[in-house]
């Protein structure tokens, strides 16, 4: 099994980076391999709304989403990890989602399923919208949300107090053998 982890923090070692390396971990303990980008290191460049997605089922930008692409290509299981702004998601999240596109009508995502990471100074009631749209994005992607995790963190590593929240980041991705 291959789990992809996408970083939609600007904070290495923060929250949403800290929860997801616990998947990973949990998923490289039972066999999967995995993979992590830092979003806010890579180029993604916004959708054009060119279309030339829809007929040539890829998108023609040429930019560091072409290796992310691959990736999700190759993936059974993907985490979008993104801390929660304005209850929505972070500017270089929504940058991946909307180039996400292309899947529309390629359907290489249709089955993969999915682990929603996001940390919040509110909490999981703050979040329920972003879950929401989550959903519906995902949806759209014939796409399975089988984990939403939601933890109430704002302090940068402030998760690493939370010893219950990255056990179960841990066991979550436990449940991702090969």
């Amino acid at each position: 099994m291959k789990v992809t982890g996408l970083v939609g923090s600007p904070r290495k070692k923060g929250n949403t980076d800290l929860l997801i390396d616990k998947i990973l971990e949990g998923a490289n303990q039972v066999g999967s391999s995995t993979k992590k980008f830092y979003l806010y290191d890579l180029t993604i460049l916004p959708c054009a709304d060119c279309k030339k997605c829809l007929k040539e089922l890829k998108c023609s930008e040429n930019d560091d989403m072409q290796r992310i692409y691959k990736e999700l290509d190759q993936s059974d299981v993907i985490i979008f990890g993104t801390p929660l702004y304005w209850n929505s998601m972070s500017a270089k999240m929504k940058l991946l989602i909307d180039r996400l596109r292309p899947y529309t009508v390629n359907n290489k995502l249709r089955g993969k399923k999915v682990i929603l990471v996001i940390p919040s100074d509110e909490g999981y009631k703050a979040c329920k919208d972003l879950i929401k749209l989550f959903k519906n994005i995902f949806n759209r992607l014939g796409m399975q949300l089988v984990e939403s995790l939601c933890v109430k963190a704002h302090e940068k590593g402030e998760v690493l107090k939370q010893p219950k929240s990255l056990e179960n980041a841990y066991t979550i991705g436990k449940s991702f053998g090969k």
